[in-house]
């Protein structure tokens, strides 16, 4: 009787599986290795953030355009305002927001002393005129008087010529004693002395009655140049608009009394915008005029150059003008704008995008080298509103944060999750 086949079995080995073996081998490898990194990076880095959190930006070299950004309104270029010429009573013919021309009557002002006097000097002005017609008269009947004693001396000084001629000859026939003869010569002495005398009185005479029509000629014109100013003054209480636009502001009401050189109201010229910047004062040493301005005007944007820079601060701010071409019928007295003023323009820079990293005062920054981040010293440039110059700490092509640092601590490296 047999019992079972124990008797007939032959135990045989399995074969070994190597390839088994050796990638469980590289398995357990890889994980003690990963492990060993972990473990000795977070040892290395004083602190831990997500990448999330962070935003890295890449180091290139390239154009830098320095700009400032600015913020204003369009404002007319042209704004007067107009200024009441005397003192009286005004009569506004326009409300705010008219459409006035060029010329057009604004107001008028009712001023009773500067018409009484231009009455009272154009009254002084008539006397003066009556008064240098009488002396053109009087100097006529004082030249008419003249001549007739130079005429008559004429008459004597060719009578006693006449004697004389006649005592010569008579006593040369003994017609007439000496004594006569003398007499004749005397006479005629006489008369050549009053002939001259009487020339001499004319042309002094003459010459006198010149300089009083002259004086009595310069007072007329004199009180015609106060008479003329007058009815100037009189015809500027006429308030004639000096541009053609709209009525801004009125600065009287209706029949109020104003005073001399007292703001009325004032015009906006609407054919011509410039735009009204506010600068940081910090930014103010480095504007000039002439510089290029990028104006961003709702969806349109255009370009212009500064104008004018005002010398003074106000609330920490200069305030700028750009001169610009009207691209739009939409543009509007006081709309808001954005701008940015073109300070220098470099090439091959080297530089990086800004970010909230310049709140640490731009000496440090931390450089990105795969998982880990380093804390290195950097140099900062020139600025601008997207860029900014690195000088020191950093080569092309690396890559920084450039975002906040607050929770960094000032760690020396960071390790990014």
């Amino acid at each position: 009787m047999i019992k079972d086949t124990s008797a007939q079995d032959v135990q045989v080995k399995a074969p070994i599986n190597y390839k088994k073996y050796a990638i469980i081998t590289a398995v357990i490898f890889i994980a003690a290795s990963t492990i060993a990194y972990i473990f000795l990076t977070s040892h290395s880095a004083k602190s831990s953030i997500s990448r999330s959190k962070i935003q890295v930006a890449k180091v290139h070299v390239k154009a830098l355009i320095r700009d400032i950004a600015a913020s204003g309104k369009i404002v007319a270029a042209n704004a007067p305002k107009i200024y009441s010429p005397e003192r009286g009573f005004i009569d506004l013919k326009v409300k705010a927001g008219d459409t006035v021309k060029q010329g057009g009557t604004l107001a008028l002002l009712q001023s009773p002393e500067l018409t009484n006097e231009l009455k009272q000097q154009e009254s002084v002005l008539k006397r003066l005129q009556g008064e240098q017609q009488r002396q053109h008269l009087q100097a006529r009947r004082q030249t008419l008087t003249l001549n007739k004693t130079l005429d008559m001396a004429q008459v004597e000084l060719n009578a006693a010529e006449r004697e004389n001629r006649r005592a010569q000859l008579s006593i040369q026939k003994h017609l007439i004693s000496q004594i006569d003869l003398e007499k004749a010569v005397d006479d005629l002495s006489r008369a050549k002395l009053s002939y001259k005398h009487a020339q001499q009185e004319v042309l002094l005479a003459k010459d006198t009655l010149a300089f009083e029509l002259q004086a009595a000629k310069s007072d007329v014109t004199r009180q015609q140049l106060i008479v003329d100013d007058l009815i100037r003054k009189v015809s500027n209480l006429s308030i004639k608009a000096t541009v053609t636009g709209i009525v801004g502001n009125l600065l009287v009401q209706q029949k109020a009394a104003v005073t001399q050189s007292q703001p009325l109201m004032t015009l906006v010229d609407l054919s011509n915008f410039e735009a009204e910047l506010q600068v940081p004062e910090s930014y103010a040493n480095e504007l000039g005029l002439g510089m290029e301005v990028e104006l961003k005007l709702g969806n349109e944007t255009v370009m212009g150059n500064l104008s004018a820079i005002s010398p003074e601060v106000n609330n920490r701010e200069v305030t700028a003008r750009v001169r610009f071409d009207g691209v739009s019928n939409n543009i509007r007295q006081n709309q808001r704008l954005t701008a940015r003023i073109l300070l220098d323009n470099r090439q091959d820079i080297m530089q990086v995008k800004r970010g909230a990293f310049m709140q640490q005062g731009g000496i440090v920054a931390y450089k990105v080298q795969g998982n880990i981040a380093k804390r290195i010293p950097i140099t900062i440039g020139a600025t601008s509103i997207n860029a900014v110059e690195l000088l020191s700490g950093v080569k092309e092509n690396d890559e920084i944060i450039i975002s906040s640092y607050s929770d960094f601590k000032q760690a020396d490296t960071i390790l990014l999750n």
